[in-house]
């Protein structure tokens, strides 16, 4: 009797009762993350810069490449301030970026508002489709330089031909970009809105429009690139100003600190409008990359 009871007492001592523990409490699991994740990289991209700025600047100083072909950073700053002072190729730098940014800016609301539209009714519409996808598809491929001859016998040496060539060079990712959107919206949530009773223009509106912005925003921001890259080509035709006009002017005379001053507007002006475009993608799409 004596050994049943301390079985007992031990029972009871090793198994607690569920009324004195309660339900045991659900475990959170932290899920892991994929890609790049939440952290910032700006940190990492100003070391990189760092890092590239002074290896520029061991190589130059090294003496093992001539200065004629890489100046040091002091010289490229020396030769920016000049410029900046005292203008460059019968021009001010301010009229030179004027200039070009008129063209792009010009350039690129042609390709957008022709662009969408056409996009978007390649997207919901098959005889759309057939008969836009084939010139488009025909001369994407083609480089901006190959059809420039035809922008100067049709349009002449004026500012027709430089904005027209930069137009149809930024007018296809923006087509193709604003088609994908449309082909890329799940059928499920158009059967949705049509259940819940949407008409057309609403289901245009509310959905279709919403889920190709992500896609068109993209194109846009290919499109500036597409740009900035015709651009020096777009001012070779007898252009007086223009970052890409000054630019080859500086490397015909082997001014290789103002040809980089040139390249350095250029990205500058690239970056301010990759920045603009990243602020306007978190304003219009913020849901973007969050599901």
């Amino acid at each position: 009797m004596t050994d049943i009871a301390a079985a007992g007492a031990f029972l009871s001592a090793a198994t607690p009762s569920e009324s004195n523990t309660g339900p045991a409490a659900p475990k959170l699991v932290r899920m892991r993350s994929f890609g790049i994740g939440e952290g910032s990289t700006v940190t990492i991209s100003i070391a990189t810069g760092i890092a590239i700025l002074l290896l520029w600047w061991l190589v130059a100083q090294s003496g093992s490449v001539p200065h004629l072909f890489l100046p040091t950073p002091a010289e490229v700053l020396a030769s920016a301030t000049a410029i900046y002072q005292e203008g460059y190729a019968n021009g001010t730098l301010w009229e030179h970026v004027s200039a070009s940014l008129t063209r792009i800016l010009s350039a690129l609301g042609i390709a957008v508002a022709l662009g969408i539209p056409i996009g978007l009714i390649m997207g919901l519409n098959r005889w759309a489709k057939g008969i836009f996808d084939t010139p488009i598809e025909f001369y994407w491929p083609l480089p901006p330089l190959s059809y420039l001859p035809l922008m100067i016998i049709w349009l002449g040496i004026g500012e027709t031909s430089k904005i027209a060539l930069l137009t149809l060079a930024m007018f296809a990712p923006v087509v193709l970009s604003a088609q994908a959107g449309v082909r890329a919206l799940p059928i499920e949530r158009v059967n949705a809105a049509l259940s819940l009773g949407a008409n057309r223009w609403q289901l245009f509106c509310e959905i279709v429009l919403p889920s190709a912005l992500p896609e068109i925003l993209t194109g846009i921001r290919i499109a500036l690139g597409v740009g900035w890259g015709t651009l020096v080509a777009a001012e070779l035709i007898a252009s007086t100003r223009g970052i890409g006009f000054m630019t080859m002017s500086a490397s015909h005379f082997l001014a290789t600190d103002a040809v980089f001053v040139g390249i350095g507007v250029i990205a500058l002006c690239a970056f301010g409008f990759s920045l603009i475009m990243r602020l306007l993608e978190h304003a219009l799409v913020p849901w973007r990359g969050k599901s």
